[in-house]
């Protein structure tokens, strides 16, 4: 019976800890639940006239109209050579002038890409600056990449055209 005593010292000091009221936490919003911390809309940077920027666009567009109207002019040649060429044998006189007719427009090609590339520079070096989106340049951009693309599909055709079975 020695542990009676023990045992009800127990409950009495648990009892202690117990709250009999009927308070609870509340389940409002506490204030830091409340704050915003989205970004606020910010307006997207205009770009200024730049004269300089715009005779380089204007010298690019110049120059890549030079090369395609040259490779225009050579894919017809060309044309006409694969067509003397279609069936004969590799080696051959005309199969090797088509030959011919195809390495002048991969350098044609090659000079609109490289024509395509300095106007990535160009965005480039404007993005490196921190100055926003020139919209002349992307059209130039987007207009130097499809004749790219067209030049490369046209060449492509031909190659295939006189491909070895």
């Amino acid at each position: 019976m020695r542990s009676l005593p023990l045992l009800v010292a127990g409950a009495a000091l648990l009892a202690g800890c117990a709250q009999t009221s009927t308070r609870y936490p509340s389940l409002l919003p506490r204030a830091n639940e409340t704050l915003d911390f989205t970004e606020p809309a910010r307006p997207a940077p205009q770009a200024t006239p730049d004269a300089g920027l715009d005779a380089r666009i204007t010298t690019l567009s110049v120059t890549l109209d030079v090369i395609d109207r040259e490779f225009q002019k050579a894919a017809k040649d060309a044309e006409t050579k694969v067509a003397r060429a279609r069936g004969l044998a590799a080696g051959s006189s005309p199969w090797l002038d088509a030959q011919t007719a195809l390495s002048v427009l991969d350098g044609l090609r090659a000079r609109a890409g490289v024509t395509l590339g300095d106007f990535d520079q160009l965005r480039i070096e404007r993005a490196q600056s921190g100055q926003p989106d020139y919209p002349a340049l992307q059209a130039a951009v987007r207009r130097a990449a499809e004749i790219v693309a067209a030049e490369e599909n046209r060449a492509r055709t031909l190659e295939a055209a006189i491909a070895p079975s």
